[in-house]
Parts: structure tokens; sequence; C-alpha cells
């Protein structure tokens, strides 16, 4: 494998608790700094940044699970919970945009006027939403999980390999994920075997991509969980790698994206059948056919890279491409 250097590489190697504790500490402000912002309420993005942040932390914390020695008030699951909450309300504010200024202007009005009462119902659960936010973000556990990370930001406590150069170890801590992710059973969603080769399923019409989602589209909403776990990890370490690299982390998140166009949609076509305790197909046609569109068209988006990650040779290039950083060591992203 032709390696040329990085323009990112640092004279000094760093080691893998370097590394754990900079991401560590890095993302923990991130997250925190947005805090009191998101308990006024004014700016939907504040939400977003800091659920953003407390994801990227929580991955950071699994990533470099085998070298960290974290207080139990600390923990990646605590974080997670955190993380959780805001999610909640992350989701609600994402349905009420997607309805208020992608598909609201778009139907009729008699569709509209349900889409009215649909949306104050939205609201109400969201001023429900933000209540549990301001509840975990004033408890005592959240403060006592700042504490714990703070302290432990200031002296890190590591277990024995914390001394390894982390770029020798980098591949070690990527490898395992990218495996599960090969291995996730989506990968299979939409195929069939043809001369004993896995063949993509690239002549579904909209109605049959339909009928499958309904039948197995939680398996792609776990993927996209798992992409989404993949392409955070992958971001901690985009310094020692090169321009392929940075190419699969495009991927990944195209990955996530793209499925999730197809969970959001799907989430917002099930409150609504939920609201109008009705078929949605019958109560609002138009709404129902667009959000059927989107679904088709993300499905479309999805088998392009799904074609190109069956692939095996793409597969073992990126196994290939982490083996191989291209630094001797750097900061961590």
């Amino acid at each position: 494998m032709n390696v040329k250097t990085s323009a990112k590489v640092k004279t000094q190697v760093k080691t893998l608790g370097d590394a754990a504790s900079g991401a560590i500490e890095k993302y923990f402000r991130k997250a925190v700094e947005h805090e009191a912002e998101v308990l006024k309420d004014k700016d939907a993005e504040e939400l977003h940044q800091m659920r953003v942040g407390m994801r990227r932390l929580r991955s950071a914390i699994t990533g470099f699970a085998p070298v960290l020695d974290l207080p139990k008030a600390a923990s990646e699951r605590k974080i997670g919970k955190v993380g959780r909450i805001l999610g909640s309300l992350r989701d609600l504010d994402v349905m009420l945009e997607s309805l208020q200024n992608h598909y609201y202007p778009n139907l009729p009005s008699d569709e509209q006027e349900v889409l009215d009462e649909a949306l104050l119902s939205l609201l109400k659960q969201r001023r429900r939403a933000l209540k549990a936010v301001k509840a975990v973000l004033e408890h005592k556990s959240y403060q006592s999980l700042k504490e714990s990370i703070e302290n432990w930001v200031e002296k890190p406590q590591f277990r024995a390999i914390e001394h390894l150069p982390i770029a020798e170890v980098v591949p070690d801590l990527l490898l395992p994920q990218i495996s599960e992710f090969f291995l996730h059973p989506a990968w299979l969603l939409g195929t069939e075997y043809e001369d004993g080769k896995v063949k993509v399923a690239d002549d579904l019409t909209e109605s049959a991509v339909e009928e499958k989602l309904a039948a197995e589209g939680t398996i792609l909403h776990d993927l996209r969980k798992q992409a989404k776990r993949v392409r955070y990890l992958m971001n901690l370490f985009g310094d020692f790698y090169g321009e392929s690299y940075e190419a699969y982390v495009e991927d990944v998140k195209a990955i996530q994206e793209c499925l999730g166009d197809i969970q959001d949609s799907e989430v917002l076509g099930e409150f609504l059948t939920d609201f109008v305790d009705r078929d949605l197909q019958k109560e609002l046609p138009q709404l129902a056919g667009l959000l059927a569109q989107k679904r088709y068209e993300a499905w479309q988006k999805w088998q392009v890279l799904q074609h190109k990650y069956l692939k095996s040779e793409i597969r073992q290039d990126l196994r290939s491409t982490l083996i191989h950083p291209v630094v001797a060591g750097a900061k961590s992203d």
C-alpha cells in the first residue's frame, strides 16, 4: 500500500490515554456549553447541538472503553439516558419543522385543517417533553454526572494500556465496530441470491418498497443506529488517516441520513395515523402520498450504498485502510 504522510502529522507521538482524555474533554465541553440555552428554549439549534455533543461524548467513552477507568456516576449508560431525553424533544422539533415547512404548504385546504389539529397535538407533546428535559438537567443525578466527568478530566484514570502509542492501536479500536456494521442483517433487505451471489433488487416499485418497509423496516432503523455509532467512532480518528478514510466516513454518514429519512417519515406517518385514528391514505391521501414518495426516494439512495457495500472488494479496501494509519500520531477529533 502506498502510504503518504498526512499534513496533520504531529511531531509528538500520543498515547492511547492522551487521545482518550482529549476526546472526552472536547465533547464534554461541547455538550455542556449549550445547556443554559437549552433550558431557555429559545433556539432549537441549541438543543440539537447539546444532543450531538452528548452522543459524541458517549461514542468517545464507548470507543475508548478498553483504556478508561471511569467512575460509575460517569457511565456510558447514564450519558445515554440524558441523550435519550434530549432526543425525545429533538424528535418532536424535527416532526414539527417537517410538517410545517415541507408538507403543509403542499397540501389541499381540507388536509391542512386536519394537520392544524395534529400540529397542536405535537406542540402539547413538546411542552411535556421540554418539562422532562428541564427536570433531567436540573436533577442531582445529572449534576453528579457532570461533576464526575469534570473531576475525571482534571485527573484522568486509565487502565494499564494507557501508554500504548495511539496510532498503533487505532485499528484495534475501529475494526470491531466495522465488523459488526458489515454483519448487520439489514444489508440483505431487498436482495436475492442469483448464481451464488447477492443481488440488489433495484426494480422494486414504490408499493413494493412500502410493503417491505412495513414488514422489515425495523432492521433498517437498527442499521441506522449502528451507522451512527460507526460514524462517530470514525470521526474520533480522522487525523490518523487520509482521503480514502474520509470518503468512507462520508459514506457512513450518507447511509445514516438516507435511512434516517426513511425512519423519520415512518415515525411521522405513525403519529398521524394514530392522530386521525383511521387509514391515513383515506383521511390524508395527499400527505400519505408525499410521505411514501419521501421513503421511496430515500430507499433508492440507500440501494446505491447497499449495492456498493455488498461488494467484497469495497469492504476489504475499508479494512485495509483501517489497518494502515497514515500518521504516526495526532490529536483526536
